[in-house]
């Protein structure tokens, strides 16, 4: 895995890891030909209360922290469909409800759902902001520790089922895949920060996404960056081939 360096943030992104490093939210717009959706994006590891109640009330999609694939490996974390394909010998409805039927992608990227052990319901702005925070210090902390030393801080904090989804990037990043998820792990990944993002879909006064000016506008009127997915692919491809 190449390791990043501050100094080789490609220019197109520099003001959304400036963001993200100060705790501030950047918008993603994935691909009109894909979801066709914007997501309010935060570093988990900077995750607070305030942040939290920002994507529920302003974005109003579903909350859900991304981390790499070498973290999912790492803690031998399954996909959530793999949990029901295993489990279908025990319940065979759950065999037909295994075989997925995106219309936007091969496969979803959704894990295990996880509730941090010293919060109650898992559901308030502080219990999630609790929960999503130490997944961003365990990916900020991972590559110093050991896999054994990794896997018991994990079980330590978290049990599961909870109120937080974890969501897993695909090994190839934006080679294999190019939903939120990756486009917030690679944004990551490019700029040095710790590798897990929290997600929410941003949500129209129509019943459907919102529309990407609108979105736009609203990061203007913020201050915060819009980032094109094509212009994350983009700083990918030049970045990886250095």
């Amino acid at each position: 895995m190449k390791v990043p360096r501050a100094q080789a943030v490609p220019p197109s992104l520099a003001a959304a890891v400036r963001s993200l490093a100060a705790g501030e939210p950047v918008l993603i717009f994935d691909a009109a030909d894909r979801e066709g959706e914007t997501d309010l994006v935060i570093q988990s590891e900077r995750a607070t209360p305030e942040l939290v109640r920002l994507l529920r009330q302003d974005a109003g999609g579903w909350v859900c922290t991304a981390i790499s694939d070498e973290l999912r490996r790492r803690l031998d974390l399954p996909f959530y469909s793999d949990l029901l394909a295993r489990a279908a010998s025990d319940y065979p409805i759950l065999r037909a409800l295994a075989n997925e039927e995106l219309r936007y992608d091969r496969r979803s990227p959704f894990g295990v759902h996880v509730h941090h052990r010293s919060t109650y319901t898992g559901i308030p702005d502080n219990d999630r902001a609790t929960a999503i925070r130490a997944i961003g210090e365990l990916a900020r902390d991972a590559g110093r520790l050991a896999d054994a030393e990794l896997k018991r801080r994990f079980t330590s904090e978290f049990s599961s089922p909870g109120h937080l989804p974890i969501i897993y990037a695909a090994p190839g990043l934006l080679e294999e895949r190019k939903g939120h998820t990756e486009l917030s792990v690679s944004l990551a990944r490019m700029g040095g920060l710790s590798e897990s993002m929290t997600v929410c879909e941003m949500l129209g006064d129509s019943g459907g996404p919102r529309a990407p000016p609108a979105a736009r506008a609203y990061a203007e009127a913020h201050g915060w960056p819009f980032l094109e997915g094509q212009t994350i692919v983009k700083a990918w491809r030049e970045w990886s081939s250095e």
